[in-house]
């Protein structure tokens, strides 16, 4: 079968199809946007894609994404040391942060146990929440992860991992929909359930 286009604009289309949540026709839609756009307006996006590879990195406390590692929520005294946030995905923090009810700290692991995707305990950042554990000031763990089966995996392995250390370890009450991502959730319901916790 022959492709529609040749050349630069078939290999710019094939580019934004590869991306999450951009099919063929809107990655065609995209490219045909740039092909129009001013070339001022292409070297910006252009830019801001060599910047983000060259300067954003994740955070060696909580593997949050920052240009600059602690990150400015992990080196802010003013945030509750004493709970730490546990989430999937970096986009998972600022879903949290907009609710503007979490003032403790966060852990991103990275993903959820996924045995079908080959995604175990070890390949998440597991080890390094529990050596933030290691310091006595935390005394409560909130695990905010997607309710959905994934995510409800992970809940229950980090449940039965960290109860016995002696720190507290709730989760996100209900009003979040099953099959959902955190990222899509507004800010009453994310609120909601951030405040009505419970022991997980």
């Amino acid at each position: 079968m022959a492709l529609a286009y040749d050349g630069a604009i078939q290999r710019l289309i094939d580019a934004f199809n590869r991306l999450p949540g951009i099919g063929p026709k809107g990655a065609q839609r995209i490219a045909f946007y740039l092909l129009g756009a001013d070339a001022q307006e292409a070297a910006d996006l252009a830019d801001a894609i060599a910047e983000v590879k060259a300067k954003v990195r994740f955070c060696d406390v909580c593997g949050n994404v920052c240009e600059s590692s602690p990150c400015p929520i992990c080196a802010d005294p003013r945030r509750d040391h004493t709970v730490i946030c546990v989430v999937e995905e970096p986009k998972d923090v600022m879903s949290i942060e907009r609710t503007r009810e979490y003032r403790g700290l966060y852990h991103v692991l990275g993903g959820a146990i996924n045995p079908m995707a080959n995604v175990g305990p070890s390949d998440l950042n597991i080890a390094n929440l529990l050596e933030r554990l290691k310091d006595d000031q935390v005394k409560e763990i909130i695990l905010a992860l997607d309710p959905n089966i994934e995510g409800e995996a992970t809940t229950t392995y980090l449940s039965r991992l960290l109860s016995p250390l002696g720190v507290k370890v709730t989760r996100l009450a209900s009003g979040l929909p099953v099959g959902s991502d955190l990222e899509y959730a507004d800010e009453i319901t994310l609120g909601r359930a951030l405040a009505g916790r419970r022991e997980a």
